[in-house]
């Protein structure tokens, strides 16, 4: 049986830039599943790349079907945007390993779906004066620095991940991103002998 690992992390704890790395590790041998979204394709982005784009209709009718698996909406000045994980044939724990990214709660949506079992999460923390610091300096090489919504999104975190909600998630196991390449050397050690425990 195969599994899908699930990495989360609040903002600026190096989650994305690990999950890159990650899913280009051929010994690792893990598949991506592409999430979809109703928000407008971006220039230079490309369908089935990063997102399956869709309209609003195809959703609706997806959960019509029970083929969403989990879905966010956020609300946005062009209007509502969802973004989902569906059950259309990506994912096969039959043989095959996936990885994925999301926040806490798109992985419990993920992990109710799927089955506890075949759901393994890849918690990665930061100590938070690091972690706004790495915020911090990112946001000011943008070409409009957006301070104000750093913070609030520093702030949602920490209740978005609280010790209170990893626990009830049993999400015991955390990997510090201290520096990235012993976090990333941990985390390959740990995708690797759980891929060993189903062999």
């Amino acid at each position: 049986m195969g599994k899908l690992f699930y990495i989360m992390g609040k903002s600026a704890s190096g989650k994305d830039t690990l999950y890159r790395i990650l899913a280009g590790d051929q010994i690792l041998g893990l598949r991506l599943v592409v999430p979809y979204t109703t928000r407008p394709i971006r220039q230079g982005e490309r369908e089935g790349e990063a997102y399956h784009f869709v309209d609003k209709s195809r959703l609706d009718e997806m959960t019509a079907q029970g083929r969403v698996i989990e879905a966010r909406c956020y609300h946005t000045v062009h209007g509502d945007w969802y973004y989902f994980t569906a059950d259309d044939g990506q994912i096969d724990l039959s043989g095959n390993d996936y990885l994925m990214i999301g926040t806490l709660e798109s992985y419990e949506k993920t992990r109710e779906y799927l089955g506890k079992e075949k759901v393994v999460p890849v918690y990665v923390e930061v100590e938070d004066g690091e972690r706004l610091q790495r915020a911090l300096n990112r946001e000011r090489i943008q070409k409009e620095p957006k301070y104000h919504e750093m913070c609030r999104r520093f702030l949602a975190d920490a209740g978005d991940f609280s010790d209170e909600q990893l626990e009830r998630l049993e999400i015991s196991r955390r990997f510090c991103n201290d520096t990235m390449e012993k976090c990333l050397a941990e985390i390959r050690g740990f995708i690797l002998s759980e891929k060993a425990s189903d062999i």
